[in-house]
C-alpha cells in the first residue's frame, strides 16, 4: 500500500482505499439482511456505508489537525443512529446495536488510513467482515459450550497472566536449575498448547474424520490419542483398521511439531540444532501414515466419530500438579544423574523417559543449556522421542486388546518411523 503513495497522490489513494474498505463492509451488512429475510432493521447498506465512509474522509482532509469538522459530523451521525435505535425498540423491538457500531468504525475509517501503516487498517476491516460474518458460528459455539467452560478459560488466565509474573526466579534447591517461575512457565506453555488443541477438538473437531482426529489429537497428547484409537479399534470392521493405525502415525507427527514449537520457545539454540531431525521425522511419519490411508481397502465409507472426552482438561489443576511435579522430579533426576552418572547415565535416562510423558523431561533439558552441550540435549530428546513411540505402539496393542488384525500394520507403520528415528539418530552422532 505505501508503494502506492510514490506513484499516485496521497489524497487519491486514502480516498480510493476509505471507499473500497466502507463498500465491503457494507455489503457485508448486505449479506446479513439477505440472510434475514425481509429484515428492515438495519441502519442502511451497501451505499449507505460507503458513503459514511466518504463523509468521514471528506470532513477529514477539510480539518486533518483540529478535526473539528470530523467530530462535529461524528456527533451528528451518532444522534441518527441513536434515532434509529430508538425507533426500532418502538416499532420493532429489536434492540441490536452492532450495525450501530459498525456505521461508526465505517466512519472512522479516514483517519485511520491516512495516519495508520497498511497492516493497522487492513487488520481492523477483515476483523469487522469476519465478525459480521460469523454471528451464527458464535451462536453455535456457545450453545455447545459446557457450563464451566468460562470458568476454564479464566483459569488459564490467572495461571499465565496473574500466578506466573509473581513467582520468584530464584533457586529453591542449592546447586540445581529450578526456580518456581521455570516451573511455572513450562507448565503454562505446555498446558496452553494442550488447551488450544482441547477446544479444536471439542467445540471445532468435534465429530471428525478419523484423519483428523489423529492430527488435532497429536497436538493434546499422542499418547492419549492413541490409546484413544486403538480402543476404538476393539470395535471396528478389519478393513478400515489401517485408516485407524495412520492417525495414530499423524498424531505421532503432530508430536514432533508440538515439541518443534515448545523447543522454539524455552531454547532457540538447541532449535537450531534440533529443528531439521523433528522437521523431517514429522514429514516421514505423516508420509507413511499418507500411505496407509491410501491403502486402506475400506468397502464403504469410514463412520464419523465423535472424540470421546476421556481426556483431562490440560488446566485442571491436578492435571498442572502432575505436570509440575513431573518436571521437578526430572529436574532433580537429571541433575544427580550428571553428577554420578555423566552424558551416558543421561542417555540411559532418556530412553527411561519414554516410559512416561516425555515432555517434562525435554523441558527439563532446554534448562540445561548452560551445562550441557547443545549436541547431547538434542541427542537426549531424540532418544527420549523413539523410546516414548516404541511405548506408544505398545499403548495401541494393549488397548485394542491385542486384536490380531492391527498388529501387523502397527509394526509396519511404527516399525518404520521407528527405523527411520534410529537411522538419523545414528548419523547424527556420526
Amino acid at each position: 500500500m505505501e508503494k502506492l503513495y510514490e506513484y499516485l497522490p496521497h489524497e487519491l489513494v486514502t480516498f480510493v482505499l476509505v471507499t473500497l474498505f466502507s463498500l465491503l463492509i457494507g455489503l457485508s451488512i448486505r449479506r446479513l439482511s439477505l440472510k434475514r429475510e425481509g429484515e428492515t432493521t438495519l441502519f442502511g447498506t451497501d451505499r449507505t456505508f460507503t458513503f459514511i465512509g466518504m463523509l468521514g474522509y471528506l470532513l477529514y482532509i477539510l480539518d486533518p489537525v483540529e478535526m473539528h469538522l470530523f467530530m462535529g459530523g461524528g456527533l451528528i451521525l451518532g444522534i441518527l443512529l441513536g434515532i434509529n435505535y430508538y425507533v426500532k425498540q418502538l416499532s420493532f423491538h429489536v434492540f441490536g446495536v452492532t450495525t450501530i457500531i459498525i456505521a461508526l468504525i465505517t466512519y472512522c475509517l479516514a483517519p485511520i488510513v491516512s495516519t495508520q501503516p497498511s497492516w493497522f487498517y487492513v487488520m481492523v476491516v477483515v476483523t469487522v467482515l469476519l465478525f459480521t460474518e460469523m454471528k451464527h458460528t458464535f451462536t453455535e459455539l456457545v450453545q455447545r459450550m459446557q457450563n464451566d467452560e468460562m470458568i476454564t478459560l479464566a483459569k488459564f488466565l490467572a495461571i499465565s497472566g496473574i500466578i506466573l509474573p509473581m513467582l520468584p526466579n530464584e533457586n529453591f534447591i542449592p546447586g540445581i536449575n529450578l526456580t518456581p517461575y521455570t516451573i511455572w512457565l513450562a507448565t503454562v506453555v505446555v498446558s496452553g498448547i494442550s488447551y488450544l488443541s482441547y477446544l479444536l477438538k471439542r467445540y471445532v473437531f468435534h465429530q471428525s474424520g478419523i484423519l483428523v482426529s489423529g492430527i488435532v489429537g497429536g497436538l493434546y497428547s499422542s499418547t492419549a490419542t492413541i490409546s484413544i484409537l486403538a480402543r476404538k479399534c476393539k470395535l471396528v470392521k478389519a478393513p478400515e483398521i489401517p485408516e485407524y493405525v495412520a492417525a495414530m502415525l499423524l498424531a505421532v507427527s503432530m508430536m514432533y511439531l508440538r515439541f518443534m514449537i515448545l523447543i522454539l520457545i524455552f531454547s532457540k539454540e538447541i532449535f537450531i540444532v534440533i529443528y531439521p531431525y523433528l522437521l523431517i521425522m514429522a514429514l516421514v511419519t505423516a508420509a507413511i501414515a499418507l500411505l496407509l490411508h491410501r491403502r486402506t481397502q475400506a468397502t464403504g465409507a469410514l463412520e464419523e466419530i465423535e472424540e470421546e472426552t476421556t481426556e483431562n482438561n490440560p488446566l485442571e489443576f491436578k492435571v498442572a500438579l502432575i505436570f509440575a511435579g513431573l518436571f521437578v522430579a526430572f529436574t532433580v533426576i537429571t541433575h544427580y544423574t550428571l553428577i554420578y552418572a555423566g552424558t551416558s547415565g543421561l542417555n540411559v535416562l532418556s530412553f527411561v523417559a519414554g516410559l512416561s510423558d516425555i515432555t517434562p523431561f525435554i523441558l527439563n533439558l532446554l534448562q540445561e543449556t548452560n551445562t550441557i552441550a547443545a549436541f547431547i540435549i538434542a541427542a537426549c530428546t531424540m532418544q527420549a522421542i523413539i523410546s516414548n513411540i516404541v511405548v506408544n505402539m505398545f499403548y495401541a496393542i494393549f488397548f485394542s486388546n491385542h486384536r490380531k488384525e492391527l498388529i501387523p500394520h502397527l509394526l509396519r507403520g511404527f516399525g518404520l518411523v521407528i527405523s527411520v528415528n534410529a537411522a538419523m539418530l545414528i548419523f547424527f552422532y556420526i
